[in-house]
């Protein structure tokens, strides 16, 4: 896995091994992120269930002023560090080892609470688990993306979930073999 382009094109970076965890594929990043290209300039970016960072460092390495990284498995924090580190992005990072609802529920408390431009929600594919929808009405009810930013989200095999979230609208759907990639934009579309 490495870093597709920006300022740390070609940066190789480590990726946690087991079931637990599914990196973004290679060709899957780059074809979504030449779609949301033009969004990433200075763009404050929220990578949830951030494996090893793959998302939010591409994100930077394309023009992002800054990440929050946040997993709740402490080996990823810890490689995600590295990864960042390795990247020359650290400096433009913040990684949190939480739940990634529990982050949710107290991010509005936070002093350096701002908007995000950018979220990534790529949570591990779970049958019987809804966690994009649990993690989505959080992200709305406080109000947690920008004016239109948008809400990146990886599903699997069942296909993007219905989105009927209100105020933030399925722009885009993308699919690569079994993976969807499905980008929502808050507010008006168009």
């Amino acid at each position: 896995m490495r870093i597709i382009a920006g300022s740390a094109r070609g940066t190789i970076l480590e990726t946690p091994g087991g079931e637990g965890t599914r990196p973004t594929l290679e060709r899957v990043k780059e074809n979504f992120f030449n779609a949301i290209n033009f969004e990433l300039a200075e763009a404050r970016v929220l990578d949830l269930f951030a494996g090893s960072g793959q998302l939010g460092l591409e994100a930077l390495s394309r023009g992002a002023r800054g990440a929050v990284f946040v997993d709740i498995n402490a080996d990823c924090v810890e490689m995600i560090a590295r990864n960042a580190q390795k990247a020359k992005l650290y400096h433009k990072c913040s990684i949190l080892k939480y739940d990634c609802a529990d982050y949710l529920a107290g991010l509005k408390k936070r002093k350096d609470f701002e908007k995000f431009d950018i979220v990534f929600l790529d949570p591990p594919y779970e049958p019987g688990k809804n966690q994009i929808g649990e993690c989505m009405k959080k992200i709305l009810k406080n109000g947690f993306v920008s004016e239109g930013g948008l809400v990146i989200c990886e599903t699997g095999e069942g296909g993007p979930p219905d989105f009927d979230f209100g105020e933030i609208k399925k722009s885009r759907v993308y699919k690569y073999g079994k993976v969807h990639i499905t980008i929502l934009t808050m507010g008006s579309i168009g």
